[in-house]
């Protein structure tokens, strides 16, 4: 018999995006898979059931038809704790978890005994770059954010000469320089903006300054394993502070992409810095839903403080839905390639380092670290 796979409708209000794009069942299906999806799976992000039935998956009713033969089941975000209940025993589910925010669901797939692989764990390492989630999907948002600051701005993003006189060009700043803020970066420079770029990882000056962005340069260097930006003490905080404030007072546009992985976002922007800014500027956060990285943001709204526009958007994704579900059923895929298959049984290949990192949930037991510390500190950081 097929091993199936399958592919369920994401619960989380405001989520638009799906796991398996049609395109990428008839690669599963090639590789030897069978695929169900759950009715309406990907309406969001405009794939119709008859698109994939057309491509060969078997398009089922409801969430417990669609789990009741599956060894594999894909997700976008955490499933819930109801779906859980009904994900046979020793069944997969892969997906992003974002544990530290879910750690109920955590529990559920412990005690249903599921094994459990989080996307945004996948390590960072060269064979995992076609796995990587978190980069496919920061791109969509750096790119969407850029886009809803300019829509949101009261003033032109690129330089104009007009008969009725010469408008200056934004001037646009990124905090942060991961592949979201990047994307920012390349985004905001092809509206004609005026760009500069904020990191507390010296390293990502180089990539800042290949963009045609200027480079905020910090008196230190906060890079920690793995290329992620640890966490600043508190001199490093107030230096970083004080040249950030400098620069956000003479924005048209800020866009705040700094994310530390499960933690709260870092506060970059204070409110202090908001009241000094421009009238009429714009701040998007995508940082909003770990807490900001602006201390005036409200997640999910556009709110105003003093004459500056702030938006924390929590579904940013989801307005690029289609591309957005297209790079991560691409990642799916990779990262699923890895399992071995033998009859009805799924084997990940524990000895993988992609496969140890990924790992949050096997045989009762939770298999990442910081998560099952959380769990026994009753979720407290």
């Amino acid at each position: 018999m097929t091993i199936q796979v399958a592919v369920l409708r994401e619960r989380e209000p405001g989520e638009r995006r799906v796991a398996i794009v049609p395109d990428s069942v008839k690669r599963l299906l090639k590789a030897g898979w069978a695929v169900a999806v759950e009715a309406g799976a990907g309406a969001g992000a405009y794939f119709s059931d008859a698109a994939y039935a057309a491509a060969g998956a078997t398009v089922l009713p409801d969430a417990g038809a669609v789990l009741r033969d599956a060894a594999l089941v894909v997700t976008v975000g955490p499933p819930t704790s109801e779906l859980l209940q009904q994900v046979r025993s020793g069944a997969l589910v892969v997906g992003q978890w974002f544990a530290h925010r879910h750690l109920d669901a955590v529990r559920v797939a412990c005690e249903r005994r599921v094994t459990s692989f989080a996307m945004d764990l996948v390590p960072r390492v060269t064979r995992a770059q076609s796995m990587d989630v978190l980069s496919s999907q920061a791109t969509v948002g750096g790119y969407r954010a850029v886009l809803l600051a300019a829509s949101l701005s009261q003033r032109f993003f690129p330089m104009l000469t007009t008969a009725a006189g010469t408008i200056r060009p934004a001037q646009a700043l990124i905090l942060g320089a991961g592949v979201a803020g990047l994307q920012a970066i390349a985004t905001a420079r092809r509206l004609g903006a005026v760009v500069s770029a904020y990191d507390v990882r010296r390293a990502t000056k180089e990539q800042v300054e290949s963009l045609g962005a200027r480079f905020v340069d910090l008196p230190l260097d906060a890079e920690a394993i793995g290329g992620y930006a640890r966490e600043l003490d508190e001199d490093e905080r107030k230096q970083a502070e004080a040249v950030v404030a400098k620069h956000v007072a003479n924005a048209d546009v800020v866009i705040a992409c700094a994310q530390v992985p499960g933690r709260p976002s870092p506060r970059l922007v204070t409110e202090e810095m908001v009241a000094h800014m421009k009238p009429g500027a714009v701040i998007v956060d995508l940082a909003a839903e770990g807490g900001g990285n602006c201390a005036c943001t409200v997640p999910d709204q556009v709110v105003e403080r003093h004459g500056v526009r702030i938006a924390g958007p929590l579904h940013i994704l989801s307005d690029l839905a289609e591309h957005a579900s297209t790079m991560y059923a691409r990642n799916l895929e990779h990262f699923v390639a890895l399992f071995k298959r033998d009859g009805e049984t799924v084997t990940p290949p524990w000895d993988d380092e992609i496969i140890q990192g990924a790992a949050l949930t096997h045989d009762g037991a939770v298999k990442h670290g910081a998560t099952a510390q959380l769990l026994t500190t009753g979720g407290a950081a």
